[in-house]
């Protein structure tokens, strides 16, 4: 339960893969202080000096009510696909640089979580994409991106794109960038796709170093099913939020679309998207 003057609550937290923090091990202890459960992997938990708090990777988001953050853009996108499975919200922390789907600053992580528990937060809904990929089982959803790219170096990949089931295009390029508007600002942005509006729902194509006459980008309804094949006599890798899952043999392939169940993200104030690309960009400086 949440929101209710001494109501009991049960976090998750989540840290960075260098483990201990000042800022996560204050946050666990002032919230088991205050009688909440709090729940941390083995290492996470040994890291704080927390041992007490640990739990197994399966039991760490199940009937959680919250699923802290604490760390950069690739932390939050990973607690992000955790909270997902149990459709629990997340509240980012930014331990890190950027900080494009953090809110918090270390500092204010206190101030955070006795606003959340006094219920006074909005949730932001982030579609995420379902994806599925010949011979690799148990795939998550993704936040930012899937990608499909060349195995190895000096190479390229023919991709074999399909949308709804109706052959599109073939790719010649190093990859092919399927992109949430979430997503939009990352790995697609780098490669020259356009920026969306992280609370639109669609799909962005995003060819990488294209070998053809046709190297734009294409902005998709999130109900297209896209689906992209392997079409030449070597291998791809397929990645999902930067995190390599497996390769697809000649023939293979992968299908996303976007998923019914987004990430829930907490805030505290209606954060002006445009504002936020303007500081992250640093555009104000030019």
């Amino acid at each position: 339960m949440v929101g209710g003057h001494g109501a009991v609550s049960t976090f998750a937290l989540f840290l960075r893969p260098e483990g201990a923090d000042e800022v996560a091990r204050s946050v666990a202890d002032w919230l088991s202080d205050r009688g909440h459960e709090v729940r941390l992997t083995e290492p996470s938990a040994t890291a704080v000096g927390r041992a007490d708090l640990a739990v197994g990777p399966d039991e760490l988001t199940r009937g959680a009510d919250l699923v802290v953050s604490l760390g950069g853009d690739g932390t939050m996108l990973r607690a992000a696909s955790l909270a997902a499975v149990d459709d629990v919200p997340v509240l980012g922390v930014n331990l890190g640089d950027l900080g494009y789907l953090t809110v918090v600053e270390p500092g204010g992580a206190i101030v955070a979580l006795k606003r959340f528990l006094a219920g006074s937060y909005s949730i932001e809904e982030r579609m995420r994409l379902w994806v599925e990929a010949s011979g690799l089982d148990g795939l998550p959803t993704a936040l930012n991106e899937v990608v499909v790219e060349k195995a190895g170096t000096g190479q390229t990949v023919r991709l074999d794109v399909s949308l709804d089931g109706e052959p599109f295009t073939s790719y010649v390029a190093d990859g092919l960038i399927l992109a949430t508007p979430t997503g939009s600002t990352a790995y697609s942005f780098s490669s020259r796709g356009p920026i969306l509006d992280p609370e639109l729902r669609a799909i962005v194509t995003t060819p990488v170093a294209a070998h053809m006459l046709f190297d734009r980008s294409m902005v998709l309804g999130a109900d297209c099913v896209v689906s992209a094949v392997v079409a030449d006599d070597r291998p791809a890798q397929v990645s999902i939020d930067g995190r390599a899952v497996g390769e697809l043999e000649p023939g293979a392939g992968v299908r996303c679309s976007g998923s019914p169940r987004p990430t829930r993200l907490v805030t505290f104030a209606s954060r002006n998207f445009h504002s936020v690309l303007r500081s992250k960009l640093a555009l104000e400086d030019r």
